[in-house]
Order: C-alpha cells, then sequence, then structure tokens
C-alpha cells in the first residue's frame, strides 16, 4: 500500500532540552510550539513484497548510513506494529533547508509517521500518532496535532505526546523564518541535547520551567503579543545559555545570527513589535503580529546577508494528501 503526508516544521516558544531517557526520547521538561505553514515536508511511503530491499530518498538524494539507519529503525517500528516484513520505498522532499535549525527532523519524522502508519494499513489516533512520532524524533510529536501544541513531557512511552491547546486561525501571528546559512549545523540536536547537564545553570531552568509554560499559555489565550514576545525571546536566549555554558560548549550563532538578533531589538526601538527565536541552529525565526508582517520581510529584503525569508502563519497538524512523489 502507497499514502503521502505533509508534515510540518514547528517552532518552540518555549523549548525542551534534554531527555529523560534517551532510548524513548522522553524530554526532561514539557513544551509549547506553533505548526509552521511554509516549512514542510512531504513523503510518500510504500510497503510491497516485491520489495527486495528498504530504499529511501531525501531531495532526490540517497542518505547517508548513519541518516538512513535513523528512518529504517522507525520504519521497522512501523513494521513491527503491522506484524509485516514487507520492504518499504520512501521519497521525502523538505521545501526549506535542511539541518540547520529550521526543524526539519521534527517535519521529516511527522511526515514519515503518519504516511507509514497509513502505508501499513494502521489505524491510529492523534495521540498514538504523537507517541511513534516523538520516537523517531522527539519535536516530531509536536508537529502532529494542529496549530498552539503543548507538549506534555510525562514519565513514560505512553504519557509524552503532544496536544492541540489553539487552533492555527487563533491568533494572526506571523513567523518570518530567516535563512542566513545552508550549511549543516556541526553537531546535531540529538547529540547536543546529551550534554544538558553539564551545564550549571540548566537545574535552575528545570525548576521554573513549568511556570514558564503556564505564563505562555495564558498569554497565547489573552493573545498579549508584547508580554509574548518578551518571554519568547528570553526563553530563546536561556536555552543557547545552557548550550553556551555546557562541556563541550555547543555555539550555533553566526554573524548573520547575531546581527538579527541585535536588528530586531533596533527595530523594536524604533517602534516594529516584533521578536527573535531560535533553535539548535543558525537560523532564526521573527515572530511579529500580522498587520507588522509586510514591513517585516521589507526590512529582511534590504539586507545583503539574508539568503531566504519564508513567511509562515500557525498551520495544521501532519496529514495525509493525494499528491504522491512516485
Amino acid at each position: 500500500m502507497k499514502a503521502t503526508a505533509v508534515g510540518p516544521a514547528n517552532i518552540a516558544l518555549i523549548k525542551y532540552w534534554g531527555k529523560k531517557d534517551e532510548i524513548w526520547r522522553i524530554p526532561e521538561n514539557g513544551s509549547i510550539s506553533i505548526n509552521l505553514s511554509n516549512l514542510t515536508t512531504t513523503t510518500t511511503v510504500e510497503f510491497a513484497d516485491t520489495f527486495s530491499s528498504d530504499r529511501v530518498i531525501v531531495n532526490e538524494k540517497l542518505l547517508s548510513s548513519q541518516q538512513l539507519s535513523r528512518v529504517i529503525k522507525h520504519i521497522d517500528r512501523i513494521r513491527k506494529l503491522a506484524g509485516s516484513n514487507q520492504k518499504a520505498r520512501v521519497v521525502s522532499t523538505f521545501n526549506f533547508p535542511m539541518a540547520t535549525g529550521l526543524s526539519s527532523s521534527a517535519s521529516g519524522f511527522a511526515a514519515l509517521t503518519v504516511a507509514g502508519v497509513k502505508a501499513a494499513g494502521l489505524h491510529f489516533s492523534e495521540k498514538e500518532l504523537s507517541i511513534l512520532a516523538r520516537i523517531g524524533s522527539g519535536s516530531a510529536c509536536r508537529s502532529i496535532p494542529s496549530g498552539f501544541v503543548e507538549w506534555l513531557d510525562g514519565d513514560t512511552n505512553e504519557t509524552s505526546y503532544a496536544i492541540s491547546i489553539f487552533p492555527p486561525g487563533y491568533w494572526d501571528i506571523v513567523d518570518l523564518a530567516v535563512v542566513v546559512s545552508e550549511d549543516v549545523k556541526e553537531v546535531p540536536s540529538s547529540q547536543g541535547q546529551k550534554l544538558h547537564a553539564t551545564s550549571p545553570f540548566f537545574a535552575t531552568r528545570l525548576r521554573y520551567i513549568d511556570e514558564k509554560i503556564a505564563q505562555m499559555k495564558q498569554l497565547i489565550k489573552n493573545r498579549n503579543f508584547l508580554q509574548f514576545g518578551e518571554l519568547v525571546e528570553s526563553e530563546a536566549l536561556e536555552l543557547h545559555a545552557i548550550m553556551l555554558t555546557s562541556q563541550p560548549s555547543l555555539i550555533y550563532w553566526t554573524s548573520g545570527t547575531l546581527a538579527l538578533m541585535k536588528l530586531t531589538k533596533i527595530w523594536r526601538s524604533e517602534g516594529l513589535p516584533v521578536y527573535f527565536t531560535i533553535n539548535t541552529g543558525q537560523n532564526i525565526h521573527l515572530l511579529c503580529e500580522g498587520k507588522n508582517a509586510a514591513i517585516l520581510k521589507l526590512k529582511l529584503q534590504k539586507l545583503d546577508f539574508v539568503k531566504q525569508i519564508i513567511v509562515n502563519q500557525p498551520a495544521v497538524g501532519a496529514r495525509l494528501t493525494d499528491k504522491h512523489l512516485f
């Protein structure tokens, strides 16, 4: 059977960093995110008796052995759940640069999960899909539900999953994903997260994280953009403070990243309400209300170090499509 799914990337407003359980990818803390409309992965999966081996193609290229191993492990999970021995053909396309801090792993494993489950003839609930996606890539669980999403950290495989807390159209927020470099980051997030406990500030972060999650949910509910933006930006800086003080340190920023961080503050002082957030990479997300998106994009277009601007609204989660890739 063949199935195709589209999975959105997501941007975390309250981040997670570190895992309680590496095997099941259960996070040290919960998180809040927004699914993004124009950062997506499309994946077609087909299982068939006629296939002699698994074959995975991403952006028209074969994967490296390490990347392939991670995808095949996820396909194996789906096969085991379906009681199947059929080999798979997997083709994926990303419409944005991979492994640069734009959550390609989240969108990729969300799409792979939804397409793979359908192709295997299984029928999963949203919760079950979120749990399965999480095992492939932690933040992929947040790309399954729609809109504004909370990842419940939980302590077991069954209790760690994501839920939608507000629908995509609840608030006219715009995310401008700004690509300043397409270079693949030196340290993948999955490796960097293993260093979380080496930062002297990590225990303090955990002590206050539940309070920040509750505060963020209330700010979204009230559509209080200024306080929302302040919390988003301080949260991003706190996360990177943990990375910077880990042993060894993790430094994902480039000169372009820093320049946009500083410009964001200047633009805000000039009366444009805009705030930044950054995942584990060099590229940066700028958040504003819909009414200010055009002027912000115009400012970004004037910067010679900006390679690409991808404008996003809050989006629906991973979903099936009939537009197969093969």
